[in-house]
């Protein structure tokens, strides 16, 4: 690989189509793959940036079959929803695809036959598990039985949900077809495997020795352990209506294995791109001096660095990736982000409950990016880094730089005087920034880079505040003129160097710097703001003076607690019907002859009195009209109910139950309480709603029968 490329391939790790994307899809794919082809973008490099929906494997004909709809129609409905969130979010791609696509399904088809041809598969016959009533194999998703290692009823048959252990399908216990729910016999059925083993001589000298260095040590370790475990065999088919069909004899009935049809979507995103651009595809997946560079989760390692390059050298034709700079998992609120259980920050919904604030959750999504080991994204420190570095370091420097221009000079770039050694220092540390922040994303360092990004914002307000225009201005003219021109120099080069990371920002800062007036302006020359990544360091002058500046406005703003509070109430609401749906009933209690059951006297009653009993969490002091009498009771109802919410209530109560003293208060009966899904207690009222046959409602005293 040459030092200096002379494209860059760039891809983002396909989304599944059987769901939304969450923040912890971005924090370990997108926004790092955006920052760097934004970053060489404006190195005015030749850039391909693709992705595409994932749109075929199992887990999308169960959904389909779940909702009662086609596997396409599942599709559809979530490559829309993805697309869209993705386009408002502000990455980039230069082409998000999808691999339902016609060109898509042809290249998959041309990649497999090539392999097929040239002799690269292996043909085995093996027994699979079939259901005759469905007429078809059964994936390993939709077989269910008992584990054999816990005992769970309701295992997978590639993996149980309940001890984690993973195990084949024949393996299981009186295995059962998730479909009919029949149980399934054995059948033989044919089908292509990539023989991986004939690849380890290739993967030790190209992972092992080539990358040892450059590679990111959670990706080299684990593609090392792979490959020192012994590679195996790996199917490319498989017995599926849904999916790419096999397009050579003996393929009717079969479908491309999702894991083999996916890595190619890149290949065919990148050729309908050329094909709307009018360029040459080829280049970008075939030159040795083109970069390629696979963006991915810790998940997807395997698939990257070990099966997709062994598919691309047994081609013969394509480069294989230059990094694969792969995160770990981001966590929420310190849990695993969960799909199933709704425990996630979906990108749409926070679009929407969190307008015009892109930039904030890139932002803390890079600062808390799980780049060497798993983070937690939580909304306190969402809520801390928006208003204590966003809004009071970054923020607060533009707005004081462009509000003080625009008092002071009518908002005309000052013109600048002598400069001091102050000066001086400042823009030599500020020419200098722009090779940091590149160092850090060649090396694919996010968050480092973003941090040195906030440093430029940090040089900003420590220069106003040590050189304090708003004071000699009133003492010395041409100072104030100095200061507020290297201000704006530095204004400026934020509005370049935050792109990649703060896009949205940018543009607004760029615009807030050109003014809506530019246009009308007497010079013809684009000297106004920097336009590339280097201008920063290269160019003396980055805003001239005489620019027309416009007016300001905030580029971020405070976010309050009420906003985090909601959000913590969505998470609590998901991990409380979690809950609920998860709990155990009870189990029954001995049999009671029904002699016994009629000692117990249960009467209608209203509670007219209560109080907290002190010291105490859970009690609360009643006094309860029962119709025979009026009585106290403790109940241990205080968590669920305030004592005032009570008063007036008609409950249900055991009278005959033998006194005790509770706390040393005599307690004279039961108060019958049942819990909700909620774990919340509730009343188990008497009737109101029927009238008795005097036409009156169920009073004080009445029996319970």
């Amino acid at each position: 690989m040459q030092t200096t490329p002379k494209r860059y391939t760039i891809t983002a790790a396909l989304p599944y189509t059987n769901g939304p994307v969450h923040i912890g899809h971005l924090a370990g794919v997108y926004v790092p793959a955006d920052i760097y082809a934004r970053y060489q973008r404006l190195q005015n490099k030749d850039v391909a940036f693709v992705c595409g929906s994932d749109e075929h494997g199992v887990p999308i004909t169960i959904k389909a079959k779940k909702e009662g709809i086609t596997p396409q129609e599942v599709v559809d409905k979530y490559h829309g929803i993805i697309k869209k969130s993705f386009e408002d979010f502000g990455i980039s791609f230069d082409n998000y695809s999808r691999t339902s696509a016609k060109i898509h399904h042809n290249t998959a088809s041309a990649f497999f036959k090539k392999l097929y041809e040239d002799g690269k598969f292996i043909e085995e016959v093996t027994e699979q598990l079939y259901d005759a009533e469905a007429n078809q194999f059964l994936a390993d998703r939709f077989i269910l039985g008992t584990c054999p290692k816990c005992g769970f009823e309701e295992s997978y048959g590639d993996q149980c949900e309940n001890c984690g252990t993973s195990h084949n399908a024949t393996d299981l216990i009186n295995p059962k077809s998730a479909i009919t729910g029949n149980t399934p016999v054995l059948k033989e059925t044919r089908h292509w495997f990539l023989p991986l083993d004939q690849y380890e001589g290739f993967l030790k000298e190209w992972i092992l020795k080539d990358h040892k260095k450059d590679w990111k040590s959670n990706v080299y370790g684990q593609c090392k352990s792979w490959i020192d475990d012994g590679l195996r065999a790996r199917a490319v088919t498989r017995d599926l209506d849904w999916g790419i069909p096999v397009p050579v004899e003996g393929g009717e009935g079969k479908v491309l294995y999702v894991w083999f049809d996916a890595p190619i979507g890149y290949i065919s995103a990148t050729k309908e791109w050329a094909e709307r651009e009018g360029k040459d595809w080829e280049p970008y997946w075939k030159d040795e001096d083109s970069k390629l560079l696979h963006f991915i989760g810790k998940d997807n390692i395997v698939f990257h660095c070990i099966i997709f390059p062994s598919m691309l050298k047994a081609e013969g034709n394509f480069i294989l990736p230059d990094n694969v700079p792969a995160n770990e998992f981001l966590n929420l609120e310190g849990n695993k982000i969960s799909t199933s259980k709704n425990w996630a920050v979906w990108l749409h919904e926070y679009l929407e409950e969190f307008p015009n604030q892109q930039d904030v959750l890139r932002y803390v999504l890079t600062a808390n990016a799980p780049e060497t080991k798993d983070n937690d994204f939580t909304w306190s420190d969402f809520q801390a880094r928006n208003n204590n570095e966003l809004v009071a370091i970054f923020g607060n420097f533009i707005n004081r730089v462009v509000v003080l221009t625009n008092k002071y000079y009518d908002g005309i770039v000052p013109e600048a005087s002598d400069f001091s050694e102050v000066d001086k220092q400042t823009l030599k540390e500020l020419q200098a920034y722009p090779a940091v922040i590149a160092s850090s994303i060649e090396r694919y360092r996010f968050r480092e880079a973003q941090q040195e990004l906030m440093n430029v914002a940090r040089l900003g307000n420590k220069y106003l505040a040590d050189e304090e225009p708003w004071k000699t201005i009133k003492t010395d003219e041409a100072r104030t003129k100095t200061v507020m021109y290297v201000a704006l120099q530095i204004a400026s080069a934020l509005s370049i160097l935050s792109e990649p990371f703060l896009p949205f920002t940018s543009e607004k800062l760029r615009n807030m710097l050109t003014s809506a007036s530019l246009s009308d302006q007497q010079s013809n020359e684009t000297p106004i703001v920097v336009e590339g990544w280097n201008d920063v360091t290269s160019k003396t002058e980055l805003i001239k003076p005489g620019h027309q500046i416009g007016k300001g406005s905030l580029l971020f703003s405070k976010i309050e607690d009420e906003q985090i509070q909601k959000q913590l109430d969505k998470l609590e609401a998901s991990k409380k019907a979690n809950e609920a749906m998860n709990k155990t009933v009870e189990p029954e209690k001995e049999t009671v002859q029904f002699d016994d059951f009629t000692k117990l006297d249960m009467r209608v009653g209203t509670i007219i009195e209560a109080e907290k009993m002190p010291k105490t969490k859970k009690l609360l002091v009643l006094k309860v009209d029962t119709g025979i009498d009026v009585r106290t009771i403790v109940s241990g109802i205080a968590e669920s109910f305030k004592a005032e919410d009570v008063i007036g209530k008609k409950v249900t109560v055991l009278v005959n139950l033998a006194p005790r003293k509770l706390r040393g208060v005599e307690s004279q009966g039961m108060i019958l309480m049942t819990e909700t899904a909620e774990g919340k207690l509730s009343f188990v009222n008497p009737d109101t709603s029927t009238p008795l046959s005097t036409g009156a409602g169920v009073e004080n005293g009445a029996t319970i029968n």
